[in-house]
């Protein structure tokens, strides 16, 4: 492994686990393993990082210098907090969680412990597939950690291809409203367009809307948000 290289273990084979363990290896960084739950998030896994040993949970925090916490938001802090009862953090490792609700004060448990707390998001939506690697690229991070630690995180997002953004701890409850809200009406009108096209006899309504959804949105944010055109 290359001198600044760390050695990276993965909880959770979903969606955005597999990709941001696969951003961060190809970032020259060495997956030691991934823990995977269930026939698809193994299959996930072995699609999206090959020869990455599927190991048990315990056994990944044991391993690994970074610890990326990939898992749903109901099952983050009893997970943090079980690790921690069973004594498994390590003094001076990093553990990195994906959740935009949630900014650094969910790993305290771990904090007490000695590791370095980092809450990195990523804010795109993931199919699950290679494609999302590609899309992580164009995509910006929500980061939020200590003042003293803040550069690592920007530094583990940089690396991934993604832009950094600084979220404060107290603002990420409002970040993941804003960002549900943003995937949440998406969902909303797009099913609605599709279903009007259907009842129209059109077979396939998703083909016909998907340039003018991606060109409306895209139109907006420049528009309105100084993004560029």
């Amino acid at each position: 492994m290359k001198p600044g290289r760390l050695g990276v273990g993965v909880i959770g084979a979903g969606r955005v686990g597999t990709v941001v363990g696969a951003a961060l290896a190809g970032a020259g960084h060495a997956l030691v393993g991934i823990h995977a739950i269930g026939e698809n998030s193994r299959e996930r896994a072995e699609t999206m990082l090959p020869g990455v040993p599927l190991l048990e949970a315990p056994e990944i925090v044991e391993r690994a210098e970074l610890v990326v916490l990939a898992v749903p938001r109901d099952e983050l802090a009893g997970l943090v907090a079980g690790f921690a009862e069973a004594g498994l953090w390590q003094q001076g490792q990093l553990v990195l969680h994906t959740d935009a609700q949630f900014g650094t004060e969910v790993l305290l448990p771990a904090v007490e412990q000695g590791v370095i707390p980092l809450a990195v998001h990523p804010a795109m939506s993931f199919t699950g597939t290679s494609i999302d690697t590609a899309g992580l690229q164009q995509a910006v991070c929500a980061v939020t950690a200590p003042a003293a630690v803040l550069p690592i995180g920007q530094a583990l997002v940089v690396e991934m291809g993604s832009e950094p953004v600084v979220i404060e701890e107290g603002d990420r409850p409002a970040y993941a409203e804003a960002i549900a809200t943003a995937t949440e009406f998406s969902d909303s009108i797009v099913a609605q367009a599709a279903g009007m096209l259907a009842e129209l006899g059109v077979e396939r309504p998703g083909r016909v809307l998907g340039q003018v959804v991606r060109s409306s949105v895209e139109s907006a944010l420049a528009r309105n948000y100084d993004l560029e055109p």
